[in-house]
């Protein structure tokens, strides 16, 4: 990071009401947990027992089991969808493209939205506009990079000049959604804005009695926080933001 981006970085952390910054890194990290023996006389009767070839079932009739990555699971939700899904009328609408959705399979943090915009329909990346560049300042005021968290939609195309999406939109795309969830695995999900928390949390409460609280969502941590978008036309809402990325960091810290 150079002088400048490391200036633009500190002013915009100082707009959020950040403090100071942590240097440990714990919170980041994804625990591996190790699987050992605790009793010796299972290691010499581990060491005794022929071991089977990687692959091999243990039974010549038993199947085997196939363990995909998240990575490999997610290309495949990718690959059901298609490069030019038909599934809903939004494709007659004037959509360019799907937008998945990009970052790292193993995240820890996701960020789910509502729906592409233009430049995402036009670069079919999520968050890579004005609000895109917003969510990446904030991730980086949590001392994260944006390749180490996953970020999608709701739904995956653009919805014409820029409108909520319709029911029967929702109900067609959000499975996908629930397939990366589930894929991924995150420790927490930020629902990004009023619609995305509402259709997630099926509830028609508003955005400012839905944000501060912390939901069980898929088996991850959900947070409702206010969009970027709203961010841009509202600045003194960052504040509040800054106090939700505060509880999401803490609940990072919690489970590292």
């Amino acid at each position: 990071m150079d002088r400048d981006q490391l200036v633009e970085h500190l002013k915009f952390a100082g707009e959020l009401g950040v403090a100071g910054v942590s240097r440990d890194p714990k919170w980041r990290t994804r625990d591996i947990p190790t699987v050992r023996g605790t009793d010796p006389a299972d290691d010499d009767a581990a060491a005794s027992t022929p071991s089977t070839p990687e692959g091999a079932a243990q039974d010549a009739g038993e199947p085997v089991a196939l363990i995909r990555s998240a990575s490999e699971v997610l290309e495949s939700i990718r690959t059901d969808i298609g490069p030019a899904c038909t599934r809903c009328k939004l494709h007659t609408l004037g959509r360019t493209q799907v937008v998945f959705g990009v970052g790292n399979p193993e995240a820890r943090l996701m960020f789910v939205g509502e729906a592409p915009g233009a430049d995402e329909d036009e670069q079919g990346v999520p968050f890579v506009g004005r609000a895109g560049q917003l969510l990446t300042k904030i991730i980086e005021a949590i001392d994260l990079k944006r390749e180490d968290v996953y970020i999608a939609n709701v739904i995956k195309c653009r919805p014409p000049q820029n409108r909520n999406p319709e029911p029967d939109e929702v109900e067609t795309c959000e499975p996908f959604l629930f397939q990366q969830i589930d894929a991924i695995k995150p420790t927490v999900i930020v629902a990004l804005g009023k619609f995305g928390a509402q259709t997630l949390l099926r509830t028609q409460d508003p955005i400012s009695r839905l944000r501060g609280r912390v939901f069980e969502y898929r088996g991850a941590k959900l947070i409702p926080t206010f969009h970027p978008a709203y961010l841009l036309r509202n600045p003194p809402a960052k504040r509040e933001v800054w106090e939700d990325m505060k509880l999401v960091r803490k609940l990072l810290a919690e489970t590292a």
